[in-house]
């Protein structure tokens, strides 16, 4: 078996789940063997940390809360007053959240779900379309 034979071989096993190939021809033998230098082993705690994330990822559960109308968003009541939420709160049904003021009219934006501010997708000030996602709120606890 020649260099150039060698190199087909290689790469015609190349993408099969082939782990080792054994070649014999009269007095010339080759023996192959996959091995993947990426797979390391990772010690307990690092496997048990990635478990864990894996299974929280699988319980998050993200829902959007969306503007009702077009105007611009608040995020308080008025520039000297604090948010009505911030990312980390924990809502509750008919809480205000927020408020969108079109033609000098001001509508609530109140929760229509329990959970927890897990993004706030638009600032103070901003212009919002109707259906635009306004918050991410995490129901999964």
């Amino acid at each position: 078996m020649n260099l150039q034979e060698i190199k087909e071989l290689l790469k015609s096993i190349k993408g099969t789940d082939i782990e080792e190939i054994q070649y014999q021809s009269g007095e010339n033998s080759l023996y192959l063997k996959k091995t993947d230098v990426k797979a390391i082993v990772p010690d307990a705690k690092d496997a048990a940390a990635a478990k864990n994330k894996k299974e929280e990822d699988k319980k998050l559960v993200l829902i959007a809360i969306k503007s009702t109308m077009v105007g611009t968003f608040a995020s308080a009541q008025s520039s000297d007053k604090p948010p009505f939420v911030r990312e980390g709160d924990n809502i509750v049904v008919g809480q205000k959240i927020g408020q969108i003021e079109a033609m000098k009219i001001i509508k609530d934006i109140l929760s229509d779900i329990k959970g927890k501010i897990s993004k706030i997708l638009v600032s103070n000030g901003q212009s919002v379309e109707y259906g635009q996602k306004l918050f991410l709120v995490d129901t999964s606890k």
